[in-house]
């Protein structure tokens, strides 16, 4: 299983959400591509970016600052927010990002993830964001009366690299992971699955690699990690092992 640090990236800036709430924003760095070098320092083989802002507007917001980040560091990022066409999806590849996450136009354009995965094989991941299981989009604002496992399925045989799976109540409030629901979900699907949302602790870190079995792969941390509650580089050392998705 891997441990990939995320950098929510907001007006620029490096910060975390409570519950997927833009109002309830901390700002924990003003220099993103310095927070990215620190966590590829701290032993990360993998970072998990997202453009907040382009989330919640349905197009890219922050692409000088990505551009950034890419250009600090030498392991591969992934990044989601924003991205709703293969326009943007090969500038963003282009920019040298390893994988690129499709959202909310998963759900609303299925489509789009069978195309894009056929164009660029094995850089595509799909990220469900789930409240009470149901999906929700639109930068978690609206949430639809599809359940992620249903919405997971879709993908089957397309070539999805992997699968995020984040539980909105979670995020941010470092309460733990959604543990039955990421394993239900990876028991229904052939397709990786990564962890995401409420990861606070190394006994999270360990309770999620006991499902590593049933296909989670991985787990994505911010708050964690930015509030000291959780030490990355212990966090990698623990979870170190071989991967599936990377």
């Amino acid at each position: 299983m891997i441990v990939i640090p995320a950098i929510d990236l907001k007006n620029g800036q490096c910060v975390r959400l409570e519950q997927g709430l833009m109002e309830r924003d901390t700002v924990y760095s003003t220099n993103p591509a310095a927070t990215a070098r620190h966590w590829q320092e701290e032993g990360a083989d993998l970072l998990h970016i997202v453009d907040l802002d382009g989330a919640f507007a349905g197009v890219p917001k922050n692409r000088a600052v990505i551009e950034q980040i890419v250009a600090a560091i030498d392991i591969p990022s992934q990044l989601g927010g924003g991205i709703r066409d293969l326009a943007t999806i090969e500038a963003y590849l282009a920019l040298g990002l390893s994988r690129v996450i499709i959202g909310t136009a998963a759900q609303r354009n299925p489509q789009l993830v069978s195309a894009a995965c056929q164009h660029f094989p094995g850089q595509i991941v799909v990220g469900i964001d789930a409240k009470n299981g149901m999906v929700a989009v639109q930068g978690w604002a609206e949430v639809t009366d599809v359940t992620a496992i249903d919405l997971a399925r879709r993908f089957e045989g397309d070539g999805v690299a992997a699968i995020i799976y984040t539980d909105i109540t979670r995020d941010g409030m470092l309460q733990g992971p959604n543990l039955d629901a990421t394993r239900q979900l990876a028991e229904a699907i052939s397709i990786p699955v990564i962890a995401s949302g409420g990861v606070s602790s190394l006994q999270d870190i360990r309770d999620l690699l006991a499902i590593e079995r049933f296909g989670v792969a991985g787990v994505i941390t911010g708050k964690a990690i930015y509030s000291g509650a959780l030490d990355l580089r212990e966090a990698v050392s623990l979870a170190k092992g071989p991967s599936k998705i990377g």
